[in-house]
């Protein structure tokens, strides 16, 4: 018989050990043969993820080039050099590969950081072959194996359990559970969610406690990790708002010119005009009109963003990523490990005496203990602490079988998260592990089970301050910790003010009750003197502890993350928080991050919104068409599945949101890949997190995001700059060669001349937009609106007011001089000139699209006067040097043509500041 996955026919968790072992053809305790993993290693192949399908070098070359304004430049280059215009179409075919070249080099640097983030280890597992215990790569895993685990080890593939000693795992990157799951082998009913298979440990997931072993029951793609790496390969990746706004623009743009020029060929013809004339004419409108600096100008925008970005530390994946964040309505936040540390913190200790709170957050053992009245306590002298506090902190500390360590600054533990929690919050009061050691060295261990739900150590006693109410003879003693009622009722007392007295039950769950509404974990501490001869089992230790306190904790939020949300919160931007931990713990994070008031509502954003706290239970109740409704209304969804993320972020699409998914878990991936913007962790976030994502926080901290907004805003600001003040001067170009061929003129500017213009300026001139500060109150707006168009009224407006100038004022000089004895190139070159000089001028009004040049400082973007100098000695080489007077059939003007080149764009500077100022 062949073996088959049982995830192909049968749920493992609800299959019997002796059950699994049949399906899979193995044996519990001598595992496969060599021949057996051979044969299954070719049938279900290596236990590896498909590769992300990744872009070829050509494809990543081609796709630079997908733009309809290259198109045309494309077109044009090509017609102009079939008519032997080798200048202009070499010009333009410049124009078109320094554009590609500027974004595959932009994306490939964005590549290289994020390989760079990648974990190159690979994973050992243990297992049990022909009955002997071996060491392999993970990837040579077949179903059927059999594989042992112990605290800090790596879950290698898809398990069912079959032997188990305290044995709990961290599905934190699967679930999105923050606490540790403690796991049995009984059979459970096969509609049992991902995140209740106690009986079962995942791929990717961490053991934290404990030993055990387990049947391979999936591998590679079939397992939970491949399911979603398969969600993820199904989500639909979205254009950008920037990337649809600019294809939209651009597809009008295009076809206005390619109109215009028809009718000016049409034109010509129509006046008897050369028709090979009339269509290089034409063909100059063409290019004249189309703004070739846009696409650079987009590109290289963006990645001066992203360049700022990486500076705090973000790696944008694609290009116009960096600007989507600017124009997000809705950020839709992971809490573990985004919001939060995903390091359990005790917040406070609650003892008869009272109760202390704690400073500090994560595992580094720095941080204050305060008293009931906010003073902090002198942790220097231990004694001076109170007893009941001392000996909860020592339960906590001693009890305990996780260990500390640090690394490059970086505090981490080793073991269960809570016992972490529980260590560092002893070192926090003196109570060091080695010096814990030495007080009281451990005897014996009662270990946690999950039948038990306590944990109880007996330890010699070298405190040189004796134990309360201890025996004269006793010189041991017995410390625990664990869920609150199975400690107290292994109590007959409780310490108080240094004494024991009787146990109160009911205080000390009014206690309980209260730190736990708070979303606090809870744990009890316990401790008894004894002496060496006292018995020390289970049997002997209930009804004779004393009660010492209470220890809440909790994965307590990021320092920065609250100023993050109302940062967001100020620019309209609403944070969602999406989680796989329960609905307790996520209200309590959302309380102290501020997505939610003391009243469990949303901060109001415009208007106020019912905030509600849904389940992943009450999600998939809901009928299809009323989901968008109750997730426009929620703030905060628990115990969500990754296919419940995925229909979330879709939801909110369908309701016209720009979405963000932040996120480092597995179960976050397909999210992350639906958004309009997915954003990974990357020190914590998972491999498919990452891949998924389209920028990667090197810092793992949600308030970078807050930075990316305000980059992205800046960014399309900054575009929508150059695109003002771009636009009038093609225009305008295009509008004097219609005339010209209307009215039967010379043309006043060449083809040539009008190439000179465009790259020169857009280089020199244009770009330099790209630099320019953002804007005070960026922050403070509300979010684009996506459906806008690219160009508001007022700026199309503006733009057709300056081409009129340009218009105007150019062909006016050009009579001009034509009608005072100028030649027609010094009549050109006059005209051409005025064309820059207008430019140069509206630059400085467009570094703001609504506040005075003045008012933003004249010299606040130094690339301005440094691009303004290089186009001054670009526009005297081409009027003076005799070498670009033949190639561009230009010709000396003198001082006189100068000052009305300069009186003209004064005036031109003048009616935009009063136009800008009667707007404002």
């Amino acid at each position: 018989m062949s073996p088959s996955s049982p995830t192909q026919s049968n749920a493992p968790h609800g299959l019997a050990t002796h059950e699994v072992v049949l399906l899979l053809e193995t044996d519990q305790h001598r595992g496969l043969t060599d021949k057996q993993v051979a044969e299954r290693l070719a049938r279900f192949g290596h236990n590896i993820l498909p590769p992300p399908r990744g872009v070829g070098m050509l494809r990543r070359i081609l796709r630079q080039f997908h733009h309809p304004l290259i198109y045309v430049l494309l077109a044009a280059g090509a017609i102009t050099a079939a008519l032997a215009e080798y200048i202009d179409s070499s010009v333009i075919f410049g124009v078109v590969v320094v554009n590609a070249l500027v974004g595959f080099i932009q994306e490939s640097k964005a590549e290289a950081a994020l390989e760079g983030l990648r974990s190159m280890a690979r994973t050992r597992a243990r297992v049990v072959r022909d009955g002997r215990e071996r060491t392999v790569a993970s990837e040579n895993l077949v179903p059927g194996d059999l594989v042992l685990l112990e605290a800090g080890d790596k879950v290698p593939a898809d398990l069912r359990l079959i032997r188990l000693t305290e044995f709990r795992v961290n599905e934190s990157a699967l679930t999105g559970e923050s606490v540790p799951v403690a796991k049995d082998g009984a059979v459970l009913p096969t509609t049992v969610p991902v995140a209740d298979r106690h009986n079962m440990a995942y791929s990717g997931t961490l053991v934290t406690s404990g030993s055990g072993a387990g049947i391979v029951v999936a591998t590679g793609a079939e397992t939970e990790l491949g399911e979603i790496h398969r969600l993820v390969g199904a989500a639909e990746t979205l254009d950008t708002p920037l990337t649809q706004q600019l294809a939209r623009f651009s597809r009008i743009l295009t076809v206005g010119i390619l109109g215009l020029a028809a009718v000016t060929f049409a034109v010509g013809l129509l006046r008897g005009q050369d028709a090979a004339g009339t269509f290089t004419a034409a063909i100059a409108l063409a290019v004249g009109a189309i703004p070739e600096g846009l696409p650079a100008a987009v590109t290289i925008t963006l990645a001066i963003g992203v360049g700022r970005m990486a500076r705090r530390r973000a790696v944008v994946r694609r290009l116009p990523a960096v600007e989507t964040l600017g124009s997000t309505t809705v950020i839709c936040s992971d809490k573990t490990g985004t919001l939060t540390e995903n390091q359990m913190t005790v917040r406070t200790v609650w003892t008869p005496d009272g109760g202390v709170e704690v400073t500090g957050s994560g595992y580094r053992p720095e941080g204050t203990l305060l008293g009931d009245d906010g003073t902090p306590i002198d942790t220097t002298d231990p004694t001076g602490l109170g007893a009941a506090l001392r000996w909860s902190l020592l339960a906590g500390a001693a009890c305990n079988d996780a260990s500390l360590s640090e690394r490059d600054g970086h505090w981490d533990i080793v073991g269960d998260p809570t016992e972490g929690a529980m260590l560092v919050v002893g070192a926090k009061a003196g109570f060091t592990p080695d010096r814990v050691a030495e007080l009281l060295p451990r005897q014996a261990t009662i270990p946690f089970s999950s039948e038990r739900q306590y944990m109880a150590t007996l330890h010699r006693d070298a405190m040189t301050t004796p134990a309360p109410q201890a025996p004269s003879s006793a010189d041991h003693v017995v410390l625990a910790k664990g869920a609150v009622e199975r400690v107290l009722d292994l109590c007959a007392g409780q310490l108080s003010d240094g004494t024991v007295s009787p146990l109160d039950r009911a205080e000390v769950l009014r206690a309980a009750d209260d730190l736990a509404g708070k979303g606090l974990r809870v744990l009890a501490t316990a401790m008894r003197p004894v002496t060496a001869r006292d018995e020390f089992g289970d049997d002997s230790l209930p009804g004779t502890m004393v009660l010492t306190g209470l220890q809440a904790m909790l994965d307590p939020p990021r320092a920065a993350a609250a100023a993050a949300v109302a940062a967001c919160h100020t620019a309209g931007i609403s944070v969602r928080m999406i989680t796989g931990d329960h609905a307790a713990t996520a209200t309590a994070i959302a309380g102290k991050v501020g997505l939610l008031d003391a009243a469990g509502e949303p901060p109001v954003l415009g208007r106020r919104r019912a905030g509600r706290v849904l389940t992943g239970t009450d999600l998939a109740e809901l009928p299809a068409e009323e989901l968008p409704d109750a997730v426009e209304r929620a703030t905060v969804f628990a115990r969500v599945s990754p296919e419940l993320k995925l229909r979330l972020v879709e939801a909110l699409q369908s309701r016209g949101h720009v979405v963000a998914m932040t996120g480092d878990g597995v179960n976050d991936a397909p999210a992350l890949r639906q958004a309009a913007i997915g954003v990974a962790m990357g020190r914590s976030g998972t491999e498919v997190a990452k891949d998924a994502a389209d920028m990667v926080l090197t810092d793992d901290d949600f308030a970078t995001i807050e930075a990316a907004v305000e980059e992205g805003r800046g960014v399309f600001d900054n575009l929508t700059k150059f695109i003002t003040w771009t636009l009038p001067t093609n225009i305008g170009e295009g509008l004097v060669i219609l005339a010209a061929i209307v009215f039967g003129a010379a043309l006043p500017i060449l083809p040539t001349q009008i190439l000179w213009i465009n790259m020169t300026t857009a280089v020199a001139l244009g770009l330099m937009l790209a630099f320019e500060p953002k804007e005070a109150g960026i922050m403070a707006r509300p979010p684009r609106d996506p459906g806008q168009p690219l160009l508001t009224r007022a700026l199309v407006m503006r733009i057709l007011l300056v081409s009129s100038l340009l218009v105007g004022g150019s062909w006016w000089l050009f009579e001009w001089e034509l009608a005072h004895g100028a030649n027609l190139a010094e009549a050109r070159t006059a005209a051409l000139n005025l064309f820059v000089m207008v430019e140069a001028f509206y630059l400085f009004s467009c570094r703001s699209l609504t506040r005075s040049a003045w008012r933003i400082g004249l010299f606040s973007n130094r690339w301005i006067t440094v691009g303004a100098t290089a186009q001054a000695i670009g526009q005297l080489a081409i009027t003076y040097l005799p070498a670009m007077n033949t190639v561009f059939g230009t010709a000396p003007i003198g001082g006189g043509v100068w000052l009305r080149i300069l009186a003209i764009s004064g005036v031109a500077a003048l009616v935009v500041a009063i136009d800008k100022r009667l707007r404002r």
